[in-house]
């Protein structure tokens, strides 16, 4: 049902989410040197896209077909190669153990027992050193945020990301709530009001 859902709502637009790459992202990896990463959860392409642009090799993994054809049509303009399109839901997905340098998990809002499963896998598919991000909306934008799911289940906390990671062989560098920039065409016209996000960073030892 949930993959029928996300199906429809690209369909009924060009663009679902902004072309431009998630800016907290940007500022997070803008200074690492091109490797190999996952993307997962990875929509229209839009991160998997830029990464790309920067000689990163890339796997993007989303259960929407409509979202992976629209991202593999956007790469072909650009005369990007090195993306590596994956129709997988994520929560069952068994990603490569030990292969990748970045693992990019946003937005990805899931019922708690199915997320620590992504997230679990998530970090086992990194290399020794390699980097996970998790990036998405902090159950405290409800309140006094703006947009994103309502349902607290599925919003992120960063003490309760910090927990469950310490119970993997990775070393936490970051884990905090940040206010998101935004343009109005995802806010409305006027509303000075952010989301506010979750994000931690994280390297496997």
């Amino acid at each position: 049902m949930q993959q029928q859902k996300w199906n429809r709502r690209y369909a009924e637009r060009d663009l679902l989410w902004p072309e431009a790459p998630n800016q907290i992202l940007i500022d997070e990896l803008r200074d690492l040197p091109p490797a190999r990463a996952l993307d997962l959860a990875a929509g229209e392409g839009r991160n998997a896209l830029w990464l790309a642009e920067r000689d990163w090799r890339v796997t993007a993994v989303d259960f929407s077909h409509v979202a992976l054809d629209r991202g593999r049509g956007f790469a072909e303009q650009r005369s990007l190669g090195s993306i590596t399109w994956v129709f997988e839901d994520l929560t069952v997905y068994q990603g490569e153990e030990g292969s990748y340098d970045l693992v990019l998990l946003t937005y990805l809002h899931l019922p708690w027992a199915e997320f620590r499963g992504v997230l679990h896998r998530a970090v086992r598919t990194l290399k020794p050193g390699g980097l996970l991000l998790v990036l998405g909306h902090d159950v405290s934008n409800i309140e006094h945020g703006v947009g994103g799911p309502q349902n607290p289940e599925l919003l992120y906390d960063p003490q309760r990301l910090r927990a469950e990671l310490g119970e993997l062989d990775i070393e936490i560098e970051k884990a905090e709530k940040l206010r998101r920039p935004v343009d109005h065409e995802e806010v409305g016209e006027g509303d000075a009001v952010q989301p506010i996000d979750c994000l931690v960073r994280a390297r496997r030892l």
